[in-house]
């Protein structure tokens, strides 16, 4: 693994502590990364204890390969967690599993690799695609998206308060030239940019809405999650680590709703049943510590929040293909 693609993994000990792992558990890795919060993992599950880890990232599932070379235990699937429970049902003997982590948003290797278009710091294609194999890349969809379209997604997933500026001077500048590079399209940004954040670059917001888009990584998270609750055995815990207010605000306001009673109104008999809910928050939003922030700066805006699953029947929503390509505002 070259120095590039060496990645600290985040809140890693509070995660892997949340799902409260046994030996001989089933336990899913959704988002395997460079594969440091499943090392752990793997050292807690025993001899018979499974590890299933899942990546849309092909280079991801390749240096997994080779961290796990002859370990039978651990099961890496190249795919999108979205589609876990279809993956799962595929394995035999894997119904259920014990615990769930996932772990949202780009890693630190696709950020620090100028050829994958992910960094406004570094010139690289304008690419964006976690799955390089497939879909269209961000320099395809910015050369067909309509301005109007292209203001929301800035203004929806990056809350963009100049998105109608910036959207109307890609599409300016395209009708020029064709915008291929970060760098190039991280100076449209800046340039049409009327107030500068001394904090934060200009193209913060706009390269983070177009990434969350090319990889419809919102929809993938409500879609995720459902699965995630419905293949849980009893007991079995869901940690999820995010790391900005769209993808945590789907993650906390999931696990309320699954965790808070559908009483009926006031003055009306109720059973003991009707208190009980598939999910059980335990604990309030983790976040990591001083410590951990200065040894590794991208931490800083994480949070992890864990659930456990309670005897409650749960089915997932079906989700029709046609819903898996839209974003999630």
């Amino acid at each position: 693994m070259t120095t590039s693609e060496q990645h600290i993994p985040v809140l890693v000990r509070e995660a892997v502590d949340a799902l409260n792992i046994r030996a001989g558990g089933v336990y899913v890795d959704a988002t395997l990364g460079r594969a440091g919060h499943a090392m752990q993992i793997a050292s807690k599950i025993g001899d018979h204890g499974k590890l299933i880890g899942f990546d849309r990232d092909p280079r991801a599932i390749e240096l997994g390969l080779e961290a796990f070379k002859g370990d039978e235990r651990v099961t890496l699937i190249h795919s999108e967690f979205s589609r876990m429970a279809d993956k799962l049902a595929e394995q035999a003997g894997l119904g259920a599993v014990d615990g769930v982590l996932m772990d949202l948003g780009v890693s630190s290797p696709q950020l620090d690799q100028a050829e994958r278009g992910f960094s406004f710091m570094r010139d690289g294609e304008l690419d964006m695609r976690m799955d390089t194999s497939k879909g269209e890349s961000a320099a395809q969809w910015l050369e067909r998206v309509e301005e109007r379209d292209l203001m929301m997604v800035l203004f929806d997933l990056g809350e963009e308060k100049f998105a109608r500026r910036i959207a109307r001077a890609i599409v300016e500048t395209r009708q020029e030239t064709k915008i291929e590079s970060t760098l190039q399209l991280a100076s449209i940004i800046a340039d049409a940019t009327p107030k500068k954040d001394k904090n934060k670059h200009p193209a913060t917001r706009s390269f983070q809405a177009i990434r969350l888009h090319v990889n419809q990584e919102l929809s993938q998270v409500s879609q995720a999650l459902p699965q995630a609750v419905q293949l849980l055995n009893e007991g079995g815990r869901l940690a999820v680590i995010s790391f900005h207010s769209l993808e945590d605000r789907i993650v906390k306001r999931f696990m309320r709703e699954l965790s808070t009673p559908k009483l009926p109104p006031k003055n009306i008999p109720v059973s003991e049943e009707a208190y009980l809910t598939p999910l059980k928050l335990l604990s309030r939003a983790i976040k990591p510590s001083k410590q951990e922030v200065g040894e590794n700066p991208r931490s800083r805006s994480s949070v992890l929040r864990i659930a456990e699953r309670t005897s409650v029947p749960y089915q997932a929503p079906l989700v029709s293909d046609q819903s898996r390509g839209r974003h999630a505002r």
